[in-house]
């Protein structure tokens, strides 16, 4: 069985103050590593080592929301992956859909930073996802096989112990939507199908691919129970403890049987 893994995207939210604050309170309830669900939270870059510090030795981890592509050098503004590594981050989520569709990343710059990231021996959280435009016209099939084509393009099936694939449907990102228990299980199929054409029935077996759009304490029991839901990558709910602990814990539950 794959290990379920619940992540936390802070996106552009939290105070040093507050984001120490939801830390200390995530650590109270996962003090230790649990073999059944792996818990993850990725704040701002500014609290990095805030959030770091306090989840030390917890069963948290913590990881970065974006990377850059090059070595430490003469890129203002950018975040190699040299010092993510070298505060203790494991983790680092790339091509989220805020950062394709606002911010206009490609398949190539994500490719880029997919590949640096591994080299860097960080877990690396791939997002895909398509738009509502996408899903109404029966595209999502197409945009899911473009974003991983684009985004895998000279990935060694060697690398995938260090890739998790979250899919999002970008319809149901911060909007109150969420698919349906059959829509979310029909795209994580497509994606361990497409894993399994493009790299091996072993790799598709393995990979871990997480559900993220709207996900709450009221459904993550019923997404996560999906043959194919591994675990959840979670926006606005992982910003409140009552929301998110629910959350890991329904993820839990569901290991525990």
């Amino acid at each position: 069985m794959r290990r379920f893994l619940v992540a936390g995207n802070w996106k552009m939210n939290t105070t040093k103050e507050s984001g120490a604050q939801l830390a200390k309170a995530l650590v109270t309830e996962v003090p230790e590593e649990n073999q059944a669900v792996e818990v993850l939270v990725c704040p701002p870059f500014p609290y990095l080592t805030t959030v770091g510090d306090i989840v030390n030795g917890s069963g948290v981890g913590f990881g970065a929301q974006n990377c850059y592509q090059e070595a430490p050098g003469a890129y203002t503004g950018e975040t190699a992956t040299e010092m993510l590594t070298d505060i203790g981050c494991r983790s680092v989520i790339l091509g989220h859909s805020e950062r394709r569709h606002i911010l206009k990343e490609t398949d190539a710059n994500i490719n880029l930073k997919v590949k640096k990231a591994l080299d860097a021996g960080l877990q690396v959280i791939l997002c895909v996802g398509e738009l509502q435009s996408e899903r109404e016209s029966e595209q999502t099939d197409a945009v899911l096989n473009t974003q991983m084509t684009g985004g895998l393009e000279g990935v060694d099936a060697a690398a995938f112990d260090q890739i998790v694939v979250a899919y999002e449907p970008v319809w149901a990102i911060g909007t109150g939507l969420t698919a349906t228990p059959d829509q979310a299980e029909s795209a994580h199929q497509y994606l361990r199908n497409w894993l399994k054409e493009h790299y091996s029935a072993e790799i598709a077996d393995s990979t871990r691919i997480l559900y993220g759009g709207s996900v709450k304490p009221d459904n993550a029991k019923e997404l996560l129970s999906q043959e194919n839901v591994d675990g959840a990558l979670v926006g606005g709910a992982s910003l409140k403890p009552d929301l998110f602990i629910p959350i890991i814990q329904a993820a839990a539950e569901l290991s525990a049987g």
